[in-house]
Formats: C-alpha cells, sequence, structure tokens
C-alpha cells in the first residue's frame, strides 16, 4: 500500500474578504476530489483572505499511480489562473516505511 500527500500553498489574486476566497478555493477542492477521487481540504490559513493551503492525500496498491495521479494535481492547480502556486509539498510512504 501506497500513500501519497500534497500540500498547496496559493496566494488569491483579487479576493477581499473570506467570502470570496471559499469561492475561488471551494472549485480547486471539488475538482480535485471529482477528477481524482482524491480527499481535499482547505486545512490552514483559514482566517487570511488571500492565502490558502490546500492539502490532499490518496491511497493506491501501486505506486507508479500515486505518483501519476499526484503530479497531474499539481500541474492542475499551477494552472489555474486566479491563483498563484507559492510551494508544494509532496510527501509518499510505501510499505517499506
Amino acid at each position: 500500500m501506497y500513500v501519497g500527500t500534497l500540500s498547496f500553498d496559493i496566494l488569491l489574486g483579487d479576493v477581499h474578504s473570506l467570502k470570496e476566497k471559499r469561492s475561488v478555493v471551494r472549485p480547486i477542492v471539488a475538482e480535485l476530489q471529482r477528477k481524482y477521487s482524491v480527499s481535499a481540504a482547505e486545512v490552514d490559513h483559514m482566517n487570511l483572505h488571500r492565502r490558502a493551503i490546500i492539502g490532499l492525500a490518496m491511497v493506491s496498491g501501486d505506486a507508479a499511480h500515486v505518483t501519476d495521479v499526484l503530479d497531474r494535481c499539481e500541474r492542475l492547480v499551477a494552472a489555474r489562473p486566479e491563483v498563484e502556486l507559492l510551494s508544494v509539498r509532496r510527501r509518499f510512504h510505501g510499505d517499506d516505511d
């Protein structure tokens, strides 16, 4: 069994309230969940209206599949024009851990 996690630190563009922030972050989280069947949520910077940390995790029996899905998720978030991807943290745990 292999577990992969990603943590995206993102800066939101022209956002002036927490309500506007939710209208940007929620669709990203929903698209990650829908397209890639990962668990995803906003996990930090909840009280800041221009920053967000989105975390996601997935489990698979195939290490290559985990790597492929994490790569796709990273490209999806990086391609969103309404956010600037400041950093990505990736963790991978396998049977040897």
